[in-house]
């Protein structure tokens, strides 16, 4: 009995401790959004992120709020010699951030860090070699990781960011990682709103990256990038990358998952970019 009771109150003090620190987050997150946006951080946004600039004014707007919680909320951390400055870091969360555009309540809830490399990084990798395995190395642009990062090379994250309709976006792509981890796996499948919105999801999801299987297979070209073909969990990143910066072609080429994406971001990206 005694450990019931003793249950009983651990428990309710720990939904009160969830609903203190939702009601103090709420209140810190408001004051954030009423504050006035820099005149830096858009001169910035304007100078580096071209798709920032097709946005209308209402989203701009809740980009902004966006924004100003995510900077005040996330740690970044140069690598490799980097020093962080605030071109780095409001480029970063203004290309972030427009993954969470017209979706409450949402910053990325597992995310620490971002840890910025100046350009593509090298990391050890075990190779296998018959039975044996290697040490070698694997360089990269980006990743993300379930214990609360993100990694990007800054020269390419201002690359993408200014010529988006070459179609890649490494802060898309790793960004959307953490989306489609917040339920702690890595599957393609990131927290729907409704149980029912699963098994279209699946559906079509899954039979495009069938699809983008065989285009790779057979050296067929495609609008999504052949590295979608790896996994479900690659395939959503890279589908979201196009989502954002080619999404009047694949409103045309895909358009069951253009529909999809739009939904799932409540967003109609093709609106305001037209046929880019």
């Amino acid at each position: 009995m005694k450990l019931i009771v003793l249950f009983a109150i651990g428990g309710g003090l720990f939904v009160v401790l969830v609903a203190v620190r939702r009601a103090v987050r709420g209140f810190r997150s408001k004051r954030l959004m009423e504050a006035p946006f820099p005149e830096a951080w858009e001169a910035i946004v304007l100078d580096n992120v071209a798709l920032y600039r097709h946005l209308p004014d209402a989203l701009k707007k809740q980009l902004h709020a966006d924004m100003q919680i995510f900077l005040a909320e996330k740690n970044f951390e140069g690598a490799g010699g980097l020093d962080i400055t605030d071109e780095i870091r409001v480029t970063i969360a203004a290309q972030a951030c427009l993954l969470l555009l017209n979706r409450e309540d949402r910053n990325y809830p597992g995310l620490d860090s971002i840890i910025v490399y100046p350009g593509a990084y090298r990391v050890s990798k075990k190779i296998a070699l018959g039975d044996a395995a290697i040490e070698g190395q694997d360089v990269r642009l980006g990743e993300s990781w379930r214990q609360g990062a993100v990694v990007l090379a800054w020269d390419h994250v201002k690359q993408d960011a200014l010529y988006p309709a070459a179609g890649h976006s490494v802060v898309l792509h790793e960004f959307a990682h953490q989306l489609d981890q917040e339920d702690g796996k890595s599957d393609g499948v990131p927290v729907l709103e409704r149980l029912s919105a699963y098994a279209a999801w699946g559906r079509i999801l899954g039979k495009e990256y069938q699809l983008l299987q065989e285009s790779v297979r057979h050296n067929k070209q495609s609008l999504l990038n052949p590295y979608g073909a790896t996994n479900p969990a690659e395939f959503f990143a890279v589908a979201t990358e196009t989502f954002f910066t080619k999404p009047g072609q694949m409103r045309q080429k895909e358009p069951k998952l253009y529909e999809e994406l739009s939904q799932y971001y409540k967003v109609d990206p093709a609106a305001w970019l037209g046929k880019i």
